[in-house]
């Protein structure tokens, strides 16, 4: 048997992904000369790129990190559209909705199956890459940070935004106490304009489904001036299953100051990501010797997977004013991933397959009935929906959001009632 190392850390990435499309001339010339007229009164005209263009290579495959989204086969957009000012995506929304053209909206990545940068359809990237300004006061222990800020925060924090002191500070969108959100109108609002049931459903929700983020507003932490970091090694030899099962038994009842991660993998797994999958599990109960022993051996016949186990209990265990589901009766969560280098479909097949025959083996230990999933390790197994349909969405919904579903529905329905905003997992409007 191939041994096992399971190490002790700290883990945070973001991915980031390319896109591809093409269009109709009239469709893209009717939307570039709308921005075009637009620009006349905006302070900073936004950089737009078309196919024609010399510098569209490099403005489509920004942030590019996962190669998977990238191949001859992938359809290009019709246009980039990289905003330097509100104003910029403003025009950007009411053109797109004006000529009737599907609005892709990446503020920095954090998105693991593309959905910001692919689309079926003819479509436009709004990218917000150069919207990254960070304004902080010290004084009242507040900040405000635009979308396209570095870690990717518009989708980092609109999907939950999973962080380091998570147990004793909650997910990212528990510190969030206002926004600021072009509408479909191209309306810019705010917290106290929207009202609190958008703002709700934008901490979590997914805030693509409901307008584009301009910035956010957090309280910000305190964080204590020196960190000590335990990193432990341990093979299988070594006693690595007791160890791990004594930490699912009490991770979640810890000192909420203490934030323990394990991450598995077989020794030379670990390689550049240029390709990846990702899959995410909620775990309510401990694993036992035996479980976690049959665990083990499905990683080791594999091969090239590797798993991310992230503690819950602490402040997680309160209610919490946001859309985030997944608190009380977790104990930790599960990343399931593979990451490869290898170009062609059959590797892809070969890769992606390695992750769904891992998923699969996980079952017995996770959550059930629903078997919930973290949003922001987006995964399009669990269910896609056709332009945004309400019914489709079903085989996604409680997996995401839990019984969190209907009101999201119902916000979505009052700020776009004509479902504007939308992708493969976006949240739909209620059926009339």
């Amino acid at each position: 048997m191939k041994a096992s190392t399971i190490a002790l850390l700290s883990l945070f990435s973001i991915f980031f992904f390319p896109v591809s499309w093409t269009t109709s001339n009239s469709v893209q010339d009717k939307f570039i000369k709308c921005l075009d007229k637009a620009s006349l009164s905006q302070p900073i005209p936004a950089e737009i790129y078309t196919p024609n263009n010399s510098s569209f290579a490099t403005a489509l495959q920004s942030y590019k990190r996962n190669r998977r989204f990238d191949t001859p086969t992938t359809l290009k957009p019709a246009v980039v559209v990289t905003d330097a000012h509100e104003s910029n995506v403003q025009a950007t929304v009411v053109c797109a909705k004006k000529v009737g053209i599907e609005l892709r909206i990446r503020s920095g990545g954090h998105d693991y199956e593309g959905v910001s940068y692919v689309s079926q359809v003819p479509f436009v990237i709004l990218d917000m890459s150069n919207l990254r300004s960070i304004e902080i006061d010290i004084e009242n222990g507040t900040a405000w940070f635009q979308a396209g800020a570095i870690l990717g925060a518009g989708g980092h924090i609109s999907g939950g935004g999973y962080g380091n002191l998570l147990r004793k500070y909650g997910v990212a969108t528990d510190q969030v106490i206002d926004a600021q959100i072009v509408d479909v109108r191209g309306r810019i609002l705010n917290r106290k304009i929207v009202g609190e049931n958008l703002f709700w459903a934008l901490r979590r929700g997914g805030a693509s489904s409901f307008g584009v983020i301009l910035s956010w507003k957090v309280k910000l932490v305190p964080v204590p001036a020196t960190v000590t970091v335990f990193k432990v090694n341990r093979t299988l030899e070594q006693g690595a299953t007791d160890i791990v099962a004594q930490w699912t038994q009490v991770v979640d009842k810890l000192p909420n100051h203490l934030e323990l991660r394990l991450r598995f993998y077989l020794k030379g797994q670990l390689s550049q990501e240029y390709f990846l999958k990702r899959k995410s599990d909620n775990v309510k109960e401990p694993i036992s010797n035996t479980g976690l022993e049959a665990i083990w051996k499905t990683m080791i016949e594999l091969e090239d997977v590797a798993m991310l186990w992230n503690p819950y209990g602490g402040v997680m265990n309160e209610i919490s004013e946001t859309a985030f589901p997944h608190r009380a009766g977790n104990i930790f969560k599960i990343q399931c991933s593979t990451s490869w280098m290898v170009e062609g479909i059959e590797a892809t097949n070969l890769y992606l397959n390695k992750t769904r025959k891992l998923f699969e083996a996980m079952t017995p230990y996770v959550s059930n009935n629903p078997r919930e999933a973290f949003l922001n390790y987006r995964d399009l197994d669990i269910g896609t929906s056709s332009n945004g349909n309400y019914e489709d969405a079903k085989v996604y919904r409680i997996k995401y959001f839990k019984g969190n579903f209907h009101r999201l529905a119902r916000v979505k329905t009052n700020i776009d009632p004509d479902n504007f905003f939308r992708n493969e997992q976006s949240i739909p409007t209620l059926p009339s």
